[in-house]
């Protein structure tokens, strides 16, 4: 039986440094008695050191779960995450912030779900809230074709015991009103695929609540640290050269989201990867309309509502290789009428910010996790469009690969050499194209 996630008030950036488990209600009551003068920042500053047992590349969601999960799972006490920016500033903030594990593969099934379980969870085992909310994710269907496929990707997920629920067009009627059932509609809805437990979280809380409850456990997070190069010895990796001066280190995990390729390069290795951009954008906030998530496979256009009531949309890549982060408008104006088409109130809202985030697109779609072939050194990266949901999951499994330099079950199919044994994991079964998957 599955728990409902319990609903708290307040994210608090700050915290009282007595530990982890600072938040609570008397705690709130206390400071608000002083005026709020006793919060200290949720994780210390601290000087990089000459040396640690494990250092992580990447202070997003996933480099720094990998850092929690080393330190409370597996007793790790000397870990360093070096970031480039600033926590936050990559791409765990330039996401839709959709959690889900609608996956055909058993493969994917079996790592995504693992996630779903752990977010349903995070909010308590990290003390902060991560405003994870199971409002479910609706795909679409617009042909019959497109049922069919649905209802066999609906049979795959009940097997392995993953919810779903597949929707007549007045089911789909009645769950979202909001959308443009008529026979007219330029993309004529069929039904759909519900998943009740998935839903959206805060992408930047989730980085937020890792990095106090690593560094909490003794984890030294460098903000403004950015990697120039690696020392590189009888084919073993030893040091991290940084713009804060060089590190040595035991074992070494990259972590960098969509610069995957370049800081690979400066080791020497070449991945199978291709990065694109993936571009998002927000409406003026307005009263709840959008009661859940809304996706069109066909179409590829999806949409949800924040606590603040902007409504989030995003689509296709922009189809080009860059790692800009600067997209282009010819984008923005297809999602934008294609979301119209499927939801018409739309069209009244202003577009207020627009962004767009780095995304690494590997060859068969699925991400790369695990030992490359330079000893000790890893990597966690080519999510293509899976990253944010997959956080939980993938910092759990790259800590159990990074501690016991084996790979845990869930991660072990997702090895780099796959490529080279032909073991390719397309969901998607579009075949070496990356920005297809």
């Amino acid at each position: 039986m599955r728990l409902a996630q319990p609903k708290q008030i307040m994210i608090m950036f700050f915290m009282p440094r007595p530990g982890p488990r600072g938040y609570s209600f008397a705690t709130l009551a206390r400071q608000a008695a002083t005026g709020h003068a006793g919060w200290r920042p949720a994780w210390r500053t601290p000087a990089l050191r000459e040396a640690y047992d494990f250092v992580i590349v990447g202070g997003g969601g996933h480099g720094l779960a990998t850092a929690y999960y080393l330190a409370r799972h597996h007793g790790a006490r000397s870990v360093a995450v070096l970031e480039k920016g600033w926590i936050g500033g990559g791409n765990t903030g330039r996401n839709t912030t959709i959690v889900r594990s609608n996956y055909k593969l058993e493969i994917n099934q079996r790592f995504y779900d693992y996630s779903l379980g752990l977010w349903e969870t995070l909010t308590r085992e990290l003390n902060f809230n991560v405003m994870f909310s199971p409002r479910g994710v609706l795909f679409l269907a617009h042909s019959d074709s497109d049922m069919n496929a649905l209802a066999e990707r609906g049979d795959a997920m009940r097997l392995r015991g993953i919810d779903a629920e597949l929707l007549s067009l007045g089911d789909v009627r009645r769950f979202a009103p909001i959308l443009d059932c008529s026979p007219q509609a330029r993309f004529p809805i069929h039904g759909g695929l519900l998943q009740r437990r998935a839903g959206t979280a805060r992408h930047d809380a989730v980085a937020w609540g890792y990095a106090r409850a690593a560094d909490a456990l003794g984890v030294d997070i460098i903000q403004n640290c950015a990697v120039t190069g690696f020392d590189i010895a009888g084919g073993r990796t030893i040091a991290v050269r940084t713009t804060q001066g060089r590190v040595a280190a035991g074992r070494i995990g990259v972590v960098v989201a969509g610069a995957s390729s370049t800081v690979m390069a400066m080791a020497g290795l070449r991945l199978p990867i291709e990065t694109h951009l993936l571009q998002a954008f927000v409406s003026e906030p307005v009263k709840p309309m959008v009661h859940s998530v809304l996706l069109s496979g066909a179409v590829h256009c999806y949409l949800s509502q924040t606590d603040k009531g902007e409504i989030v949309l995003g689509g296709d890549l922009d189809f080009y290789p860059s790692v800009s982060q600067r997209g282009g408008l010819h984008r923005i104006e297809q999602v934008a009428a294609q979301a119209i088409a499927m939801v018409p109130a739309l069209g009244r809202l202003r577009m207020q910010r627009a962004w767009a985030g780095a995304m690494d697109m590997t060859m068969d779609g699925a991400p790369i996790i695990g030992a490359t072939p330079i000893e000790g050194l890893y990597l966690n990266g080519g999510w293509c469009y899976g990253g944010f949901k997959a956080t939980p999951a993938s910092g759990y499994t790259f800590a159990h690969t990074l501690a016991t330099g084996a790979p845990h079950p869930l991660n072990a199919p997702y090895s780099l050499d796959r490529f080279a044994r032909g073991a390719t994991i397309d969901e998607a079964g579009a075949g070496p194209t990356p920005h297809l998957h």
